[in-house]
């Protein structure tokens, strides 16, 4: 009786953080910076606002590499590492090998099944790192679930890493797919999904405005907006307008407006129950990337009537996939939620030159072409590659061939760049470890560098530049502010309410997630759990 007493004693003292989460419900939110949420969230009712009412709330999280940009920062948010250590330095890099630019997760072995030959994002094979996903797998010995969604796949391919599965929505066919890295045929519940053809549900629909006109600041139309894929300026906005039947460039409109995320949380519920997530006692994962986000941010800008409506719907969204996710777990006891982004957006050039800053759009096109002919000047040879993003590559063989210097080539190349209007640094790859800090922007450089696939020189934009070929719009990709911080916010099992205004860097949220679920870090985290929002019992 006594040896009863004494079991039952110790079970009792287990704290209940003993027993990780059912599920996790990981959303990320792509292009939604901190600043943008901080101007809006107060206005936020639905499964967003709540979170972050009754969560645990992290205002400003610090991508510390200077291409904030959606396949690295997800590859980071799930590896807790840095590109030095993932090796994804960018959502495209210049193969030295075949010669021509690739999108970061192309494999030509392991191609999209059920959609037609591309060049596409596929497989996790040049993720260099494991990720949450792998170590949730190894831990339960293959128990646990891990599965990816998003409307991009490279957002879902690093969250799935190499033992989890990928879903992405392919804007050839309108459908989700994956890769046959992940699977030799789709499982029964995504099959189903996909024969009712939900994406076509919206063609001829127009995205309207979620609230009364009163309630949005400013104009609907300005001349800086953007009118692609053909959605128009102003509300409402048409998906498919002047086209007979679906196809690609309506897949394309719709993937940029919130009818896109309706699909997604289609999807998730699909997932849910196909995989019966949450359902016993082996954690599982469930990443949801609300990639439609990003594509308005780029067309219309933070400013914008459609960013205040997206976020209305991403409200909405959040508090759908919570509730769909809570179902499945058998309630918040037994839930955990993480919520946060892969970067921000800057300010439409325009808005920030009217508000009084030095603000100014970079032609990359230009830039090229001036680099190019200074080199060629310079060396009497072409010695330029290409660039993709702000990384350039240079030809090494020519440089051989000319018995030039190639350390003198690739600093020529980065002078010749930091003296360009809206250029804020540029450095060779010879000088990354060497130079000086150049005020702390040259580690943002480095902790981005992976020599194998980084550019021969690399460098950043001034404040307030915006690196785009277009006369509209807006973009991202550098370590200010407004592109690299953006917000987390954790409610659920084991969470400790509360706002915490401490800047953390963004290699934290997987060790977070890991100390949660009481799994191995991934093995080339760099970052720690906060602790602090991690104490309830």
């Amino acid at each position: 009786m006594k040896r009863t007493l004494l079991a039952l004693t110790l079970l009792s003292a287990v704290p209940v953080l003993a027993i990780p989460p059912r599920l996790t419900l990981f959303i990320t939110v792509d292009g939604l910076g901190s600043d943008t949420l901080l101007r809006h969230h107060r206005s936020l009712r639905g499964g967003l606002g709540q979170a972050i009412a009754n969560g645990a709330f992290f205002p400003s999280v610090r991508f510390e590499y200077a291409q904030a940009s959606t396949a690295p920062a997800h590859a980071t948010l799930t590896t807790g590492a840095n590109p030095w250590r993932h090796g994804v330095v960018s959502n495209r890099i210049w193969n030295r090998q075949s010669g021509r630019v690739e999108r970061i997760f192309f494999d030509a072995d392991h191609p999209a099944l059920e959609a037609p030959p591309s060049e596409d994002d596929v497989s996790p094979q040049n993720l260099m790192a494991e990720t949450l996903a792998d170590s949730l797998r190894i831990a339960t010995r293959m128990r646990g679930k891990a599965i990816a969604l998003s409307g991009k796949a490279r957002a879902s391919i690093p969250m799935a890493g190499r033992l989890g599965q990928g879903w992405w929505f392919n804007e050839e066919v309108g459908k989700f797919v994956t890769g046959t890295w992940y699977a030799k045929e789709l499982p029964r519940w995504a099959r189903a999904l996909n024969e009712k053809n939900p994406a076509n549900v919206a063609f001829g629909k127009t995205w309207g405005l979620s609230l009364p006109e009163k309630s949005y600041l400013g104009e609907d139309d300005r001349p800086w907006e953007s009118d692609w894929f053909g959605l128009g300026r102003k509300f409402p906005h048409p998906i498919g307008a002047g086209m007979s039947s679906p196809g690609p460039a309506y897949y394309a409109a719709l993937a940029s407006t919130p009818l896109a995320g309706d699909l997604l949380v289609q999807m998730a519920r699909a997932a849910i129950d196909g995989e019966q997530l949450g359902r016993d006692e082996h954690p599982d994962l469930l990443f949801v990337g609300l990639s439609w986000f990003d594509p308005v941010f780029h067309s219309f800008g933070p400013n914008s009537w459609e960013i205040q409506d997206a976020l209305v719907n991403l409200d909405r969204q959040v508090g759908e996939l919570v509730a769909a996710a809570e179902r499945a777990a058998g309630g918040r006891q037994n839930l955990l939620v993480l919520i946060t982004a892969d970067h921000g957006m800057a300010a439409i050039p325009e808005e920030w030159t009217a508000a009084g800053l030095p603000a100014r759009r970079v032609n990359p096109t230009a830039l090229q072409q001036g680099l190019s002919a200074e080199l060629k000047r310079k060396f009497k040879a072409d010695l330029f590659l290409g660039m993709d993003e702000t990384d350039v590559y240079l030809n090494a063989r020519a440089i051989a061939e000319r018995s030039l210097d190639g350390a003198a080539v690739r600093r020529a190349a980065a002078h010749w760049l930091q003296s360009q209007p809206g250029i804020g640094l540029a450095l060779a790859r010879d000088d990354l470890f060497s130079s000086t800090d150049h005020a702390g922007f040259a580690r943002a450089l480095r902790v981005g560098y992976f020599p194998e696939r980084s550019g021969d020189v690399l460098f950043f934009l001034d404040e307030h530049a915006v690196f785009i070929e277009e006369n509209t719009g807006t973009s991202h990709g550098t370590p200010y502010s407004y592109d690299a911080v953006v917000p987390l916010v954790l409610l659920g099992k084991g969470v400790r309410a509360g706002v915490y205004r401490a800047e953390i860097p963004a290699v934290d949220v997987a060790p977070t997630v890991a100390s949660a679920l009481e799994i191995p870090l991934p093995s080339k985290c760099e970052g720690r759990a906060r602790g602090e929002a991690l104490g309830a019992r």
